[in-house]
C-alpha cells in the first residue's frame, strides 16, 4: 500500500510539471501570437549577435563554437519542433547567430593583406587610388597602391603637405616619392580608437607621411572626379569651416572643418549634421519630388493621364542612388539610402512608408555586405537614432498627441516645437551611452541645440545650397551662396554656444564592454517589441548604467609603445608625464581619462621628482602609497641609479627594454612586455586591477597578419 501510495503521489507531481511546462509553453504561444508582426525584426539583431560575438571572443575554437553550437541548436529547433512559434523562432535566431559569426569571419579571411613589419624610411613607386583633401590640416591624404616589386603592402596611405603636392596629383597617377611608413597603430590605450582593426577592414598595410619632392611619373586623369570638383567648387563659394560644412552636406567631405569647430560641434550634438544620413537623403528625395511633381502638373495633358506621384518617387529613387554614389557611400548614406527606396516604393503601391520593417531591412542590407560595420560608431548611433524615432512615432498616444488638427497657429506651432523637442531627447537618450562608450563623453544640450540647427540645416541651407549650385550654371548663384553661408555661420554660432555651455560635456572613460553590451540589449528590447513584455527591457539598461557609472577611472594610463603616461592627480585631473606630447596624446589621454581640460605636467605636481631622463612618483590611493618610476628620454638612466629605483619601486615604465636585473615589487611595464600587451589602464587601490589593450591568446587576423619587412633604405649615392 505504501509503495502503491508513493507511486501515485510522484505520478501526480509529474503530471503537475507536465500541466506546468504546458501552461508556460501556452503563455510562451499567446505572446508570439501577439508579438508576430514583431519578429522579423530580430533577424539583423541576431545577425548582428552573431558578428558581435566574433568580434569578443578571442581566436577560432571560441568562433567555431559558436557557429556549430548554433547550428546544432537550430537542427534541434528543427527536429523537435510541431509546429509552434517558439521552435522556429529559436531555430531562426541560432541559426541567424551563427551565420552572423561565420559570415564576418570569412569577410575578415577573404580580405586579408599584408602588413607592414615596423617603421622605415622608404622609395617607391606606385599608382595613386585615392585623393583626399584635408585643407583645414594643410594636408593631402593620398591612397596609394604600390609597385608589385617594391616590397610594400598593397596599399599604403600617405599624408602629403599641401606645399609639398605636385601638380597633376590625380586618381591613376604613377608617382615616386619617399616616405615614412609604419604599420597600423593598435588603441593607444583600452579604449581608445582602434585604427589597427579599422585598417585591416580597409585593405591599409601601412600609413604614414611622404616628404618632397614627389614625381609624377606618368599622369593620371585628366580631371579629378565627380565629388572632387563639386568639393573644390563648394569650398570656393564659401570659404573656411562654414565652407568645409557646406561641402560635407554636398559630397561628404569633411576635410575643410578645422579641429576647433568640429570638436564643437561634437560637444554639441551636432556632429550627426556632417554625416550624409537620413536627414541629407530625405531632404534631397523630398526637394526632387515636389520639384518633379510641379514641374510635370504644369502639363494638364500629363496630370489627368499620368501617375505623376509613382513617376515623381520614381524619379527620387534614382537621385538618392545618386547622392549616395557622391557622397562615397558611407554606411549612415547607404542605410539612408535603402531606406528611403523603400519608402518610395510603398507610396508607389499605397503601403504605410516609414516603419521599423523598413530601418530592419536597411540595417540587414548593410551587414550582409560590411558586416565589420557593426563595431563602427557611425553604424550604432544611425540606426539607434532612427529606431529610435521610428518606434516613438509607431506608438499610438504619441501619435495622437502630434498628429496633424484643425486648431490656431499658436497651439500648432507649439505642437510642433514639443514634437521636436521630444524627438531630439529621445534620440539623445538613445546615443549617449554609444557615444561615452565609443567617445567617452556626450553633449548634454543636443537635444535643445538640434531644435534650431536641423530645421535650419534642412529649410534653409541646404535649398540655398542646391540653388547656388543650380544657378551657378549661368552665373547668377552668389546671392544662394551668400544665404546658405548666413545659415552656416548660425550653425557653428549654436554649436559653440551649446558647447561652451557650462556642464555642456559628460565624461566617461573606459565604459566596460559588458554593460555598454547591457545597455544595447536593453534598449533594443524596449524599442522592438509592442506588449507590455518591452518592459522588461529596462531591467539590462539600468545594471548597466549603474554598472558603467560605477567603475572606477583609471589612476594610470600607459601608451602601447611605454612614451606616454598620464597619472590621475588628487585634484581628479589627468597629468602627463613628457610636457612636449602632441595634441593627439593630449587628446587622446583626456579623453581615456575622463577629463575635458588642459593636462599639466606631471613635473610639477606633489610627490613627483622628475629628472631629464626619469619621473619618480609617489601617490597614495586607498590608504596604500604606490611608487611609480618612468623613463621620459631617450637617453638612458645610468645603470647603478636605474637599479635603486627599480628596487624601490612599486611600477616601473620605460619605453625601452629594460634588464633583467630591473626587478620592480609589482610591475615592469617596459618594451618587452607592452608589445605583448599593448597599451595598459591600471586602478591603483587594495586590489589593483589593470586592462590591456590585447588579450592574452587573441587571434583576430589584424592581430596575426601576414607581416612584409620594408626594404632597405636607399642611400644617397644610389640614389
Amino acid at each position: 500500500m505504501a509503495s502503491t501510495a508513493a507511486s501515485a503521489r510522484s505520478t501526480g507531481f509529474s503530471l503537475l510539471q507536465i500541466a506546468g511546462r504546458w501552461r508556460v509553453g501556452e503563455r510562451l504561444e499567446r505572446w508570439l501570437e501577439a508579438e508576430r508582426g514583431q519578429l522579423v525584426l530580430w533577424v539583423p539583431v541576431m545577425l548582428g549577435v552573431g558578428i558581435g560575438l566574433w568580434f569578443a571572443l578571442p581566436d577560432a575554437s571560441r568562433w567555431g563554437a559558436v557557429v556549430l553550437g548554433g547550428l546544432a541548436l537550430a537542427v534541434a529547433g528543427i527536429a523537435v519542433s510541431d509546429g509552434r512559434r517558439a521552435a522556429r523562432v529559436v531555430t531562426l535566431a541560432a541559426g541567424l547567430v551563427a551565420i552572423g559569426c561565420a559570415l564576418v569571419w570569412w569577410r575578415a579571411e577573404r580580405i586579408a593583406a599584408p602588413v607592414l613589419e615596423r617603421a622605415a624610411i622608404v622609395e617607391f613607386h606606385g599608382k595613386v587610388e585615392r585623393v583626399e583633401p584635408l585643407p583645414a590640416r594643410e594636408l593631402m591624404r593620398v591612397r596609394i597602391a604600390p609597385d608589385a616589386g617594391a616590397g610594400l603592402p598593397r596599399l599604403v596611405r600617405v599624408n602629403l603637405a599641401m606645399r609639398d603636392v605636385p601638380e597633376g596629383l590625380t586618381r591613376g597617377a604613377l608617382v615616386k616619392l619617399r616616405a615614412r611608413l609604419m604599420p597600423p597603430a593598435p588603441p593607444a590605450v583600452p579604449g581608445a580608437y582602434d585604427f589597427e582593426r579599422v585598417a585591416w577592414f580597409d585593405g591599409l598595410g601601412a600609413t604614414g607621411r611622404g616628404f618632397a619632392p614627389v614625381e609624377i611619373v606618368s599622369p593620371g586623369q585628366a580631371k579629378s572626379g565627380l565629388r572632387e570638383r563639386l568639393t573644390a567648387h563648394v569650398q570656393s563659394r564659401v570659404e573656411g569651416s562654414a565652407g568645409g560644412i557646406a561641402a560635407s552636406l554636398v559630397t561628404g567631405d569633411r576635410g575643410a572643418i578645422s579641429e576647433e569647430d568640429a570638436e564643437a560641434l561634437r560637444r554639441s550634438g551636432l556632429a550627426h549634421l556632417l554625416s550624409v544620413s537620413g536627414l541629407h537623403v530625405t531632404a534631397v528625395v523630398g526637394a526632387t519630388m515636389l520639384l518633379v511633381l510641379r514641374l510635370l502638373a504644369l502639363s494638364p495633358t500629363l496630370a489627368l493621364r499620368w501617375p505623376l506621384p509613382v513617376i515623381a518617387a520614381g524619379v527620387a529613387g534614382v537621385t538618392a542612388v545618386g547622392y549616395t554614389l557622391l557622397t562615397g557611400a558611407e554606411v549612415p548614406t547607404v542605410r539612408s539610402c535603402i531606406a528611403a527606396l523603400l519608402v518610395l516604393a510603398a507610396m508607389m503601391l499605397g503601403r504605410e512608408a516609414i516603419t521599423l520593417r523598413l530601418v530592419a531591412f536597411g540595417a540587414l542590407v548593410v551587414l550582409l555586405l560590411w558586416p565589420e560595420a557593426l563595431m563602427g560608431p557611425s553604424f550604432q548611433m544611425s540606426f539607434a537614432a532612427v529606431t529610435a524615432i521610428v518606434a516613438l512615432y509607431e506608438s499610438r498616444t504619441v501619435r495622437g498627441w502630434f498628429e496633424r488638427r484643425e486648431e490656431r497657429f499658436g497651439r500648432r506651432f507649439g505642437r510642433g516645437v514639443a514634437s521636436l523637442l521630444l524627438t531630439g531627447l529621445v534620440v539623445e537618450i538613445a546615443l549617449t551611452p554609444i557615444a561615452l562608450y565609443h567617445f567617452h563623453k556626450s553633449g548634454l544640450y543636443g537635444a535643445l541645440a538640434n531644435i534650431v540647427a536641423i530645421p535650419l540645416t534642412t529649410f534653409v541651407v541646404m535649398p540655398f545650397e542646391a540653388a547656388g549650385l543650380a544657378f551657378d550654371a549661368v552665373g547668377l548663384g552668389a546671392p544662394f551662396w551668400w544665404a546658405a553661408e548666413q545659415g552656416l555661420k548660425l550653425l557653428l554660432w549654436i554649436a559653440h554656444t551649446a558647447a561652451n555651455a557650462p556642464g555642456a560635456l559628460a565624461m566617461l572613460p573606459g565604459m566596460p564592454g559588458g554593460a555598454y553590451a547591457l545597455m544595447v540589449a536593453g534598449g533594443i528590447w524596449f524599442a522592438l517589441w509592442k506588449t507590455r513584455v518591452r518592459l522588461l527591457g529596462f531591467a539590462p539598461m539600468l545594471v548597466g548604467a549603474v554598472w558603467a557609472l560605477t567603475t572606477p577611472m583609471p589612476d594610470l594610463l600607459v601608451t602601447g609603445d611605454g612614451r606616454h603616461l598620464a597619472l590621475r592627480t588628487g585634484g581628479g585631473n589627468v597629468a602627463l608625464l613628457r610636457d612636449r606630447a602632441g595634441d593627439y596624446v593630449r587628446s587622446m589621454m583626456s579623453e581615456n581619462g575622463g577629463v575635458d581640460a588642459e593636462l599639466p605636467p606631471l613635473s610639477e605636481q606633489d610627490g613627483v621628482k622628475c629628472s631629464p631622463d626619469l619621473c619618480v612618483i609617489e601617490v597614495e590611493r586607498d590608504g596604500r602609497r604606490w611608487r611609480i618610476a618612468a623613463t621620459r628620454s631617450g637617453y638612458l638612466v645610468p645603470w647603478r641609479e636605474m637599479m635603486d629605483v627599480c628596487r624601490s619601486a612599486d611600477i616601473v615604465v620605460a619605453d625601452r627594454r629594460l634588464p633583467p636585473g630591473c626587478v620592480p615589487k609589482w610591475l615592469k611595464l617596459d618594451r618587452l612586455f607592452l608589445q605583448e600587451t599593448g597599451g595598459v589602464a591600471i586602478t591603483l587601490s587594495a586590489t589593483p586591477e589593470v586592462r590591456t589593450v590585447r588579450r592574452a591568446g587573441a587571434a583576430h587576423p589584424w592581430l596575426t597578419p601576414e607581416r612584409v619587412m620594408p626594404p632597405k633604405p636607399v642611400t644617397k649615392r644610389e640614389r
